[in-house]
């Protein structure tokens, strides 16, 4: 397969003005670029590029990760890709080292909606525990859990959060959320048809009704902290020499203020069937929870984050109905619908409707 042409973000003298910026090429100059592997998803177009430099330069990378929105993306570009350009400008220098990416460059068009992430590229030290839709072992889900834990404990009931850093939703904000996610459904029962069973009809029915009651704990704005949002296993990098802390979470298009345990949720209701997810679940929630303490989070017990993690769950519920409205391919939809409903049966989720 030919190689795209190269991006203008990847261009010597563009990549020279973002490593100079960064701190990352106090001398010297980017001579040359070559790609050495590229691939689209979904959403974005991801190059790996190779340097070569003119002048004193050391220290400086030899590769880089280039994220770019596609240039071709059907509807236009994809405005999550603000969104993720925002968290490396704003929230990434603000964490401790270690938890994300370095990101050299981060920009976004506004009139155009292009964007482009400038990224350290991970691709020796780290790798991505499995293949979609292969679940990881025990021990690699674990580094992953502690890697969340660190990264929210980092933002854990910050003063900045919904001031400074995201937005809090107030109940307007809510209520038209809600409207919104019900008219998404009506599209998605009526596709449906007869698939859907009547019990998961009335299910959603209460969920809609009784969403302004859930919403308490969310208006309660503590224990509240940074989310990724789409935290399945494969937006986690893993240190090959199996560093504990050197794990690195990407892909941040979805970030939100939010309760940590929706990113738990995400990764294991969503994804996994029952038998894995009863095997694991608790001993990871342990860990979890655990992580948070060691990285100095209090007033928040395991109780506590039982129960956040029983609410997560049932409005997981609502995320194939999402993806349905958003054109996300059934074999992935399918899934989680299925998925998220036997989680919320397991655990008892529709006690939480009264």
């Amino acid at each position: 397969m030919t190689n795209p042409a190269l991006p203008k973000a990847a261009e010597p003298a563009c990549l020279t003005e973002a490593l100079r910026q960064s701190g990352a090429l106090p001398a010297g100059r980017v001579a040359e670029v070559s790609i050495e592997a590229s691939f689209a998803t979904v959403l974005s177009h991801v190059f790996r590029l190779r340097l070569a430099y003119a002048g004193a330069a050391d220290g400086a990378p030899a590769t880089l990760i280039l994220k770019a929105g596609l240039a071709d993306r059907p509807g236009g570009p994809w405005p999550g890709g603000g969104h993720e350009v925002a968290f490396y400008r704003d929230l990434a220098p603000a964490m401790p080292a270690g938890i994300v990416p370095r990101c050299f460059d981060a920009r976004w068009d506004a009139d155009s909606g292009t964007w482009h992430l400038l990224l350290e590229d991970l691709t020796d030290s780290h790798f991505i525990a499995t293949r979609w839709p292969l679940p990881p072992s025990f021990a690699q889900c674990e580094a992953i859990v502690r890697t969340r834990a660190r990264c929210q404990a980092a933002w854990w009931d910050d003063p900045r959060l919904g001031v400074s850093i995201g937005a809090w939703h107030d109940a307007s904000a809510a209520e038209e959320a809600t409207a919104h996610l019900a008219a998404q459904f009506a599209r998605f029962a009526d596709d449906l048809g007869d698939r859907l069973s009547d019990g998961r009809r009335a299910l959603y029915e209460r969920l809609f009704d009784a969403a302004p009651r859930l919403a308490a704990r969310y208006r309660s704005h503590r224990h509240m902290t940074i989310v990724q949002g789409d935290a399945h296993v494969w937006n986690c990098f893993l240190p090959r020499d199996g560093a504990p802390d050197g794990g690195r979470l990407f892909d941040w298009d979805s970030w939100r203020v939010d309760t940590g345990s929706d990113d738990l949720a995400c990764m294991m209701a969503l994804q996994w069937y029952p038998d894995l997810r009863q095997r694991f679940e608790t001993r990871l929630l342990d860990s979890f929870h655990d992580e948070l303490a060691a990285r100095g989070v209090q007033g928040y017990d395991r109780r506590d984050l039982h129960d956040d993690y029983r609410l997560s769950v049932l409005w997981l519920i609502a995320t194939p109905v999402w993806q349905h409205a958003n054109g996300i391919p059934p074999v992935i939809w399918w899934n989680n619908f299925e998925r998220a409903h036997l989680a919320a049966e397991d655990l008892g989720c529709v006690d939480l409707l009264g």
